[in-house]
């Protein structure tokens, strides 16, 4: 039986699903920090596609489809129905893994529609994250005693009332309890504790010996409306020796002490450190040393309230705010450890090479402790006891362990949350009314900041109440009209899969990408604090057999980028390659013999995608389907790396096998792509969306063959086919240009022509290059003028930027250009590079590609007019390039005849 997803899938609507309402998964990320998100349009798309059959019968398959189209119109579309079809497809009972859950994106997809899913991963703080997403909710603890403190019961309208009521009450007394902990430590304002401060570390000047702090800008709040701007600025006294903030209104009038420099008329690079005793300027590589020497200091810069009206205002800490935050860091010293191996100051190592991922160790920081001032710190220490404390009270009163975990558990996600706003990364940011900065500015990598804002323990961005409410909103909009089946989720590794053969109807997976994300090495952040929050109710998270402590990346499945010395990194792309193809075999194992494993996988570059075949190829899988959709486009908690992702189908590879030789697969693979043609055009696949959709048929025509051989008996990379399915997309498009075939023109022609089909004027990703060039058998090099970079992606030029010369054995796109950029100049420039072409007015294949290029490019397009008004002058330029070449030969002719009077 043939799946569904192995022939159709509903690209169109992932695509317009997945950057907003419920299909984006913004809700369901709220609720956990993770790195990477699946859109739940894609997940949800891929689980119901991988389960449902795909009928011979035409009219079965256009019910099914529509049936999918109405599911993809919501969380809970069609839901009744999807049930039953996937019921009658699945007699034994329908059940999913996904073996690199992460936060559980794909599992929860399956627990939504009542299907049994199984959720693994490796990294401990995933594992943490899946169980509240995926699990939790679908749990009854309708039958749980009432907790020891707040409200006793609930009103219960639904089972999922009883845990949300409960994480009010729960959130509001940790609330109570960490203010009344620290209480001391931040001394109230004008009757209310302060939203924060903003700390600067401060550095001995080299010249002067005074100690100033590094501040990147002096802006508290930009003016808006009726409200006037706030800025700061630093007041140094020498003779004293002393400095202090002093707030103003209006923008910033003075350059911050972290600026980029200017030396002798040249720009210092980097940041330089000015000192505001003596202007002595301590360049990026200098005040870096003497941090990472440990000349560093904390120090105390501005106070920050928020008053009746709401609004935000900054003001000089008072001496008693600043021996409160001395002592602080006494009473961080008397602080007891969680366990004998569990110290309440983390001890965690920063492991060697991690400089790109981990920002403060390029700046000194060895462990984890090293990542907030004292104060936070000790916050963050009392805060992991107090859930702690809690889940013992709770055990006490009688609730049930899985019940005192979930509960917990969703207390450590706010702390987890609250950790993006609260390390020396958290910078203050005036824009958007004062915000906490975010330590992931880039999605995986923490951030360091020499300036750095705390917040307190009142209200206000980055407190726990704002991220408190954060969570509990998340779960209301996540709990609100919940069905399903709890998914299990464990921690395992993807290449020991712990369940019997054939377990699964389907594995559908969002495999790691090569090098793009450091999951382990970025959350180790998070693991240091989970542990010591959840040390009495979740004491397996703490076993590990890191060196440094942290989560355990033996296994871990990725490349990792190393920046410095790390001589025992291990995860290379040969670690990689391994390890996933390892993964791959334990899924085709773990699958049923009607069932599919499909794979979620986005990457641009050609060369990932071959070591992808190849993992693929030897874990004995064949892929079936692949189908792409635009998921990435509007970037997720960080930088996107790319836009589209495929998802694939694969099967296990049929016993018995023959081998096969490279031209018939070839032949076959135009055949296959040709016969599926018309469907794709009838759903509506763009054509861009075509190129990729072709891999799925290439790949299975190639998988009916134990190996593929050539015309000398040598083996073929299976790779190799990729770019013969595009061509046979264009080829199967049959794409005439002014009602000449597109094959009919020269290479470089066909590329560009091909190219404007595609894109027009549209940036593209380098990557897309590539693959067009390998298409078109055409060296990169011999394209790479007509696509050129533009807006970190590449773009067709515009006859502006042509600067080709232009003579007979030039390609038709090539003179076309060159006419579009002389016809400002007028018919004589025109003429003249005609005659260069040695091209005439009749000339079919030039006059059909400008024709093309003036239809296919914006009709505001500068060369889209220039093109036109070539057009329109077609005779005029014919003439005047043939007076240009009578013109020639009367020289020639003259000179030849002075040269025999000599």
């Amino acid at each position: 039986m043939s799946r569904m997803i192995e022939r159709w899938f509903p690209s169109a609507e992932v695509s317009a699903n997945s950057d907003k309402g419920w299909g984006s998964g913004n809700s369901e990320i709220s609720l956990f920090m993770w790195f990477a998100k699946r859109p739940t349009a894609q997940a949800k798309a891929a689980t119901i596609c991988s389960l449902l059959p795909w009928p011979d019968e035409v009219g079965e398959q256009t019910r099914l489809q529509n049936l999918v189209r109405e599911a993809m119109t919501g969380r809970y579309g069609a839901w009744g129905e999807l049930q039953a079809e996937i019921a009658k497809a699945n007699p034994q009972g329908a059940t999913t893994l996904d073996p690199f859950s992460g936060r559980g994106m794909i599992p929860l997809e399956s627990a939504r529609l009542g299907v049994q899913a199984s959720a693994v991963d490796y990294s401990p703080v995933a594992v943490l994250a899946s169980h509240l997403l995926t699990s939790a909710p679908f749990e009854d603890w309708s039958q749980e005693p009432d907790l020891p403190f707040g409200d006793l019961g609930h009103l219960l309208t639904s089972r999922t009332d009883r845990l949300l009521g409960d994480l009010e009450t729960l959130f509001a007394e940790i609330q109570a309890r960490h203010t009344a902990a620290m209480s001391d430590f931040y001394p109230r304002s004008n009757g209310a504790f302060p939203w924060g401060y903003l700390w600067a570390v401060e550095i001995p000047c080299q010249e002067c010996g005074h100690a100033f702090p590094l501040i990147g800008s002096y802006e508290l709040m930009p003016a808006r409306g009726s409200r006037e701007a706030v800025a700061f600025y630093i007041a140094a006294d020498r003779a004293s020796g002393t400095w202090e903030a002093v707030v103003t209104p209006g923008k910033p009038s003075r350059a911050p002490t972290l600026t980029n420099a200017v030396e002798n008329g040249k720009k210092v690079p980097g940041k330089s450190a000015i000192c505001v005793f003596c202007s002595h300027v301590h360049s990026l590589a200098v005040h870096r040393r003497l941090l990472q020497e440990g000349q560093g200091r904390d120090a105390l810069v501005l106070a920050a309230d928020i008053d009746a009206k709401s609004q935000k205002t900054f003001r000089q800490p008072t001496d008693e705010e600043r021996k409160a935050a001395a002592a602080a860091t006494t009473a961080l010293g008397f602080e007891p450890a969680f366990s004998p191996f569990l110290p309440a100051i983390p001890d965690e190592g920063i492991a060697p090479g991690n400089n790109n991922i981990i920002g403060p160790s390029i700046y000194g920081a060895k462990t984890y402790g090293d990542f907030m001032v004292d104060r936070q710190t000790l916050s963050y220490v009392r805060l992991a006891r107090i859930i702690n404390e809690l889940g013992d009270e709770l055990t006490a009163a009688g609730l049930s362990r899985d019940y005192v975990r979930a509960l917990c558990g969703y207390a450590t996600a706010v702390v987890v949350k609250k950790l993006r706003r609260s390390t020396r990364g958290a910078r203050f940011q005036s824009k958007g009314g004062a915000q906490v900065g975010d330590l992931f500015v880039n999605e995986g990598s923490i951030t360091f900041s020499h300036d750095f804002f705390e917040s307190g323990i009142g209200d206000g961005p980055g407190t726990w109440k704002s991220i408190s409410d954060n969570v509990l909103a998340a779960c209301r909009n996540l709990f609100s009209d919940l069905r399903g089946v709890p998914a299990s989720v464990q921690r395992g590794s993807a290449t020991a899969l712990s369940y019997p053969p054939k377990t699964f109807s389907a594995v559908v997976t969002d495999p790691p990408y090569d090098q793009m994300i450091a999951y382990a090495d970025a959350s180790d952040l998070f693991y240091t604090w989970v542990k010591r929050c959840l040390h009495n109710t979740w004491p397996e998270l703490a076993v590990t057999a890191d060196p440094h402590g942290c989560q355990d990346k033996s296994q871990e499945i990725i490349v990792k980028r190393v920046r410095g010395e790390a001589p025992n990194e291990h995860r290379t792309r040969e670690h990689y390659d391994n390890l996933i193809a390892d993964a791959f075999a334990q899924m085709r194992l773990a699958v049923r013999d009607d069932g599919v494993v499909t794979i979620v996988f986005g990457h641009g570059e050609p060369e990932v995608w071959q070591r992808l075949l190849h993992s693929i190829e030897k874990a004995g899988l064949v892929m079936t389907g692949s189908w792409p959709a635009n998921t990435e486009s509007g970037g997720q908690q960080g930088k996107a790396n790319i836009e589209t992702t495929l998802t694939m189908a694969c099967r296990p590879a049929p016993a018995g096998r023959p081998a096969g030789r490279k031209g018939a697969v070839e032949a076959e693979i135009k055949a296959e792509i040709k016969r599926r043609y018309p469907d794709w055009e009838r759903w509506g696949l763009a054509p861009a969306d075509m190129l990729m959709a072709a891999a799925g048929p290439a790949m299975e025509v190639v998988g009916r063959y134990s190996e593929v051989l050539d015309a000398k008996g040598g083996p073929v990379d299976i790779h190799t086919f990729l770019p013969l399915a595009r061509a046979a997309v264009q080829e199967a498009m049959a794409v005439e240009v002014n009602n000449q075939p597109l094959s009919a023109f020269d290479a470089r022609t066909r590329f560009a022509l091909w190219w404007i089909r595609l894109y027009g004027r549209q940036v593209q990703a380098k990557s897309e290059l590539r693959w067009q060039a390998l298409a078109s058998s055409l060296d990169l090099a011999a394209v790479r003028d007509l696509v050129g970079d533009a807006d970190k992606g590449v773009r067709f030029i515009t006859s502006r930027e042509y600067y080709g010369k232009v003579d007979g054995d030039s390609a038709a796109v090539d003179v076309a250009l060159a006419l579009a950029a002389a016809s400002d100049e007028g018919l004589q420039a025109m003429g003249e590079v005609l005659a260069a072409s040695e091209r005439g007015v009749d000339d079919t294949y030039l006059w059909s590609a400008i024709q093309f290029l003036a239809d296919r490019l914006p009709d505001n397009d500068p060369d889209s007019i220039a093109f036109t008004r070539v057009l329109r002058t077609r005779a005029g330029i014919g003439s005047a390039a043939e007076a240009v070449t009578a013109s020639a030969f009367e020289r020639a002719r003259r000179q030849g005849a002075q040269l025999k009077l000599m």
